[in-house]
Order: C-alpha cells, then structure tokens, then sequence
C-alpha cells in the first residue's frame, strides 16, 4: 500500500479513536508530503519520502532533546509518542553491525586508509543507508574503523 493511503487510512482511524497526537502528526506528516510534491513538482519517489519522513523525525528528535533541557517533561512525553507515531512509516533501522558492515564495503572499495579521507567513505555509505540510519551513527563508525 502507498504511503499516502496508509496515512489516509491512520487518519481515519485516529479521527475515530479520537487520538489528537497521532491525528495532528499523522496530518503533519502529509502535509510535508504534499509540500515536498508541490515543490519537486512530480508524484516522489519511495527514497524522497522517506527522505521527508526522516526531516520529520529529525525535527521532533530535536524538539524532545530541547524539551528536556528545558524541564518541560509533559511536553518531551508527548514529543516521544509522535517520534513513535513517525518511526512507524520509516523503513527499519539498520544495527550498527549491519552499518558496521557497508562502512567496510566502502572503505575497501574507496581504499581509504586513514582519518583524512573520511569524507570520501562517507560520501560511499551514505546513499545506501539513507533513511535506515543515523547520520552521527554512520560517521561514528567509519571514524572508528578509519583509526
């Protein structure tokens, strides 16, 4: 099923189950979809939604780590049950064993050796962990095994 019609779908039954975080992040969420359309200018692709979803969860991931510096604890809750609500349209996570393992694919097919060409390995890995990891995971990684 596409994406847009499983939100239409998750709409509805949070319209029904009078659910207001999953209804407003289920709304936002197509909202940014709709926007990302419009001003690509075609129907996107699987990687750009998913792409967009990442911002989103990105945005909310940073929300809650300010939410929490600030003490607002009711406020970083919530912010916790839409990160939930977001992760569930977002392909699975890659582990850090399987990042892990693309890092050492591209360091051999880049033939890096040491820290200076980081950003060489990390121009190869990621195009292919886009939207299943974390970026600071990634760059982690390669630093350590570049060491």
């Amino acid at each position: 099923m596409a994406l847009n019609e499983t939100l239409m779908e998750d709409l509805k039954t949070a319209m029904k189950a009078h659910d207001k975080i999953a209804l407003n992040v289920v709304r936002s969420l197509k909202s940014a979809l709709t926007n990302a359309k419009i001003q690509a200018g075609h129907d996107l692709s699987e990687d750009e939604e998913v792409a967009v979803l990442s911002t989103q969860l990105k945005q909310r991931k940073e929300s809650l780590e300010e939410f929490t510096k600030g003490g607002r604890q009711d406020l970083a809750d919530e912010t916790n049950q839409e990160i939930t609500i977001v992760q569930r349209y977002l392909p699975q996570p890659l582990s850090d064993e399987e990042v892990g393992a693309i890092v050492d694919e591209a360091i051999s097919s880049t033939g890096a050796t040491s820290a200076k060409q980081f950003g060489l390995v990390m121009k190869a890995v990621m195009p292919k962990v886009k939207g299943k990891a974390d970026g600071a995971v990634v760059s982690r990684l390669v630093k350590e095994k570049l060491n």
